[in-house]
């Protein structure tokens, strides 16, 4: 029987992106309290690949990601995320997410969310196969996407 990765806690913090006057939001997910930026990062430097964690969140207000729920859910309503059968968790450190995506497969079932097949577009050698998978409550896993969408629908971009 094979051994069933652990249950992992998922948030997602909205934040000021950006030093203009009108900053933009930007998206972080953290799991079990450490930043995905952090995670892939660490595992980044491991493995010995060149520009290691040049990633940040994924910024709302520069791409059109559509229903956040659905997109985090896996089920992207642009079709060329959907077309990929991949989302992407993190963007560039630039802000845009098509420059330097960290990207994933979101697995759902009645009672379990999973991240799992992580990989960087545009270094496909590299291999993220003992990176995650990263498996969540789908009851949490949609909660902390609800409590993100209702943070980001009224962000105070100055704060």
């Amino acid at each position: 029987m094979p051994t069933l990765p652990p249950v992992r806690k998922i948030r997602f913090d909205v934040r000021r992106w950006g030093d203009d006057p009108d900053p933009a939001r930007e998206l972080l997910p953290y799991i079990d309290n450490v930043s995905l930026v952090d995670l892939i990062s660490g595992y980044e430097h491991a493995a010995g690949y060149d520009v290691p964690g040049a990633y940040a969140g994924i910024v709302l207000d520069h791409f059109n990601f559509g229903d956040l729920t659905g997109y985090l859910t896996g089920e992207p309503h642009s079709a060329y995320w959907a077309k990929r059968g991949v989302i992407a968790l993190l963007g560039c450190d630039c802000g845009e997410v098509g420059c330097w995506p960290l990207e994933a497969r979101v697995l759902l079932d009645d009672t379990l969310v999973t991240w799992r097949a992580f990989s960087q577009p545009f270094r496909p050698q590299r291999d993220y196969g003992t990176f995650g998978p990263f498996t969540f409550r789908r009851s949490q896993y949609e909660r902390a996407i609800r409590e993100a969408i209702a943070i980001a629908s009224t962000f105070d971009k100055h704060r």
